[in-house]
């Protein structure tokens, strides 16, 4: 099962409708931003998606902010792990104490090597980080609707947990699980309608996924049980 993350939620009423689809994690944006959302909102969605039986796992997206101030955030809205899409250094990564998911950038200049080199450097973790492979915009960290080049990021899954992000849609999602072979994939922009999420984009992004799995299996389940106890097997 390839993790689903669908990000950049804005309304109770979206998340709750996301929440009973086949989805893992939904991203909640405190970064400035045009779908950014207040403590206030994600702790109501936080409140009413535990309500429900079960529940994607909720993850606030951050952009070099303080460590000390996304761990108060996350306490106050009822989260369960962190994204840090930023310039973050790992010792500010280090600080966070929730699960995690570190945002790599990736421009036309990046090599491979690049970021095997960047994701040891990274050391001293309870456990490591789950990356999360983005496309690198100027001034932007991330719903950009921009892809990049997928090869660089196929030997990097092969050793890594990863979760692909940046242009991704209903119509891109399955080449990008068949060249790849991703841990997990986030969509954000890609399943918008007029800068609003669109709900049957969402399903269409899900069945997308799941039609080609039986071929090209990702390994979410594992990549769930990394998030939350450090447990996870690339093989």
């Amino acid at each position: 099962m390839t993790l689903i993350k669908i990000c950049g939620l804005t309304s109770v009423e979206d998340a709750l409708q996301v929440a009973r689809m086949d989805v893992q994690i939904i991203g909640l944006v405190f970064a400035p931003s045009r779908r950014q959302v207040s403590r206030r909102l994600a702790a109501e969605i936080s409140s009413q998606l535990n309500k429900l039986p079960r529940h994607p796992a909720l993850a606030g997206v951050f952009v070099n902010e303080n460590p000390h101030v996304v761990d108060e955030t996350v306490r106050q809205c009822g989260l369960d792990l962190v994204q840090l899409s930023g310039d973050e250094s790992w010792d500010d990564c280090r600080r966070i104490s929730h699960p995690l998911i570190k945002a790599i950038h990736i421009s036309s200049y990046t090599r491979g090597e690049d970021i095997l080199e960047y994701i040891a450097s990274g050391t001293n973790f309870t456990h490591s980080p789950i990356y999360m492979l983005d496309s690198k915009e100027d001034g932007k960290y991330g719903g950009t609707g921009v892809s990049f080049e997928w090869d660089i990021a196929r030997g990097i899954s092969a050793s890594f947990p990863v979760i692909i992000a940046g242009g991704l849609d209903p119509q891109n999602v399955r080449s990008l699980i068949e060249q790849v072979r991703p841990q997990g994939v986030d969509v954000s922009s890609g399943v918008e309608t007029n800068g609003r999420k669109d709900i049957a984009k969402i399903r269409a992004f899900i069945e997308s996924v799941r039609s080609v799995e039986e071929n090209a299996s990702g390994g979410g389940s594992q990549l769930i049980k990394y998030i939350f106890k450090g447990e996870y097997d690339v093989t």
